[in-house]
């Protein structure tokens, strides 16, 4: 007898938000998810999310991790860039520091991951702090285009752009998979050394 049909699983993206601190991850996480600012947000561990969206007509769920309070420990980080499908790069742009850190964010995450097109999205946040402006737009744009990656100015306060930033990337992540389906059993991660040679399996003669 044939077995019923299940329902396909649901399909899950998983994005990893990084950024100097400060520049506005956690809130920008919180709007998305709870439609609410929340101004003065100091996690000290990383914070995970799931929330159900429609992404162009298909169900799909986005599973968002805050990393913020975990740049220093570099194990716990990579840990965390292994487990990322795309990055969300934040910072502010009333802030040239953390612009400038963008930089060595994503040297890190394409050191981990091995890939140079792994889905990564620039984003410019405080975009309704204009008259605090450091880093410019045509700045920030040359910049992404350095990196062929998409930039997005945000503000967590207004929600401007906010939805955008995500669903953007989830697209970039839907493209990717579809490109190179995720292979199955485990594989191991770049430059991780192979330990022996497989053991051969003894054939017993009845």
């Amino acid at each position: 007898m044939s077995k019923p049909r299940t329902a396909a699983p649901t399909v899950i993206h998983k994005v990893i938000m990084v950024g100097s601190g400060g520049v506005g991850k956690s809130a920008l996480t919180l709007q998305f998810m709870y439609d609410e600012f929340v101004e003065d947000y100091e996690p000290t561990k990383a914070d995970s999310y799931r929330k159900k969206v429609t992404l162009d007509g298909e169900e799909v769920q986005i599973d968002i991790l805050d990393t913020a309070g975990q740049e220093d420990y570099a194990a716990i980080r990579d840990n965390y860039f292994r487990s990322g499908e795309g990055f969300l790069c934040v910072f502010s742009i009333t802030e040239q520091e953390s612009f400038q850190a963008t930089a060595e964010f994503r040297e890190q995450i394409l050191r981990v991951k091995n890939d140079e097109n792994i889905p990564f999205l620039l984003v410019g946040n405080k975009a309704d702090l204009e008259e605090k402006r450091q880093v410019t737009l045509e700045e920030a744009t040359t910049r992404a285009q350095q990196w062929n990656v998409p930039y997005v100015e945000t503000s967590a306060k207004t929600r401007a752009n906010v939805d955008k930033s995500f669903y953007d990337l989830m697209r970039v992540i839907r493209a990717k998979k579809e490109v190179s389906p995720p292979q199955s059993g485990g594989k191991k991660a770049p430059g991780q050394p192979s330990h022996g040679k497989k053991k051969k399996k003894k054939c017993t003669i009845l």
